[in-house]
């Protein structure tokens, strides 16, 4: 027991009472679940940073098996995103992946600041929405221990490459993709494009732009990859 100081994002807000509320905080230590007793006050100091999405330095007194809000500092409320319904609704759709794959105690340093880069590019840039979800999704896998082998084909080797197979979770040439019914064909900019989401850094991972058309099929490997590893349909 005691009071600790964390950054954190807010991912879950749910009202109880009349003024009280319950949030969800991702922080670089896994999700912490904590009360925020009057945050729905109209003069209440914990207001601003107890909506969703909003990054910022929480102070939470730990008792025996819960958590309790005491004040927060406000690092950034993302205004940008809650004003615009799309860019809302693409932040909803990643913090419900980020809800799915995190859990208390857990090493998500790397995972929190994937989530704070993308939500970053939501809300200061006009990078294509689809785009930005699916660039995403590869990293948040790669994380999570299921990077696709992108440098090469995964059966035998080949540099060059032509295909993205779900079955054996990698890219693969011409002649290997011919016994695999189901692998997608990909272009050699789509190919680079996952080769560098795999290897980049988080800070540098959305400093790269392709053509629509290679959009869409890095679109299409992320929705079914991330379906098929996560195993359940996003």
């Amino acid at each position: 027991m005691g009071t600790i100081r964390v950054k954190g994002v807010v991912i879950a807000e749910n009202n109880m009472g009349d003024f009280d509320k319950m949030i969800t905080l991702l922080t670089p230590n896994g999700k912490i679940g904590c009360s925020a007793r009057g945050a729905r006050r109209p003069k209440s100091q914990l207001m601003a940073g107890t909506q969703f999405l909003c990054f910022g330095e929480y102070m939470l007194f730990k008792g025996s098996s819960t958590y309790t809000l005491n004040s927060c500092e406000t690092i950034e409320l993302f205004y940008n995103i809650r004003t615009d319904l799309d860019k809302l609704e693409a932040a909803a759709y990643i913090t419900k992946i980020i809800q799915d794959v995190t859990d208390e105690n857990q090493n998500t340093y790397k995972i929190m600041q994937l989530y704070l880069n993308t939500l970053y590019v939501l809300a200061y840039t006009d990078k294509n929405i689809p785009f930005t979800e699916a660039i995403f999704k590869i990293k948040l896998l790669t994380l999570l221990g299921f990077a696709p082998r992108v440098e090469k084909c995964c059966i035998c080797g080949e540099k060059e490459v032509t295909h993205f197979s779900l079955k054996d979770s990698g890219v693969k040439c011409t002649s290997c993709s011919r016994q695999d019914t189901g692998a997608i064909q990909i272009s050699a900019s789509t190919w680079q494009a996952l080769r560098y989401i795999v290897l980049a850094p988080n800070k540098k991972l959305y400093s790269f732009e392709i053509s629509e058309d290679n959009q869409k099929q890095l679109e299409i490997i992320a929705k079914l990859y991330t379906n098929d590893k996560l195993e359940k349909n996003y």
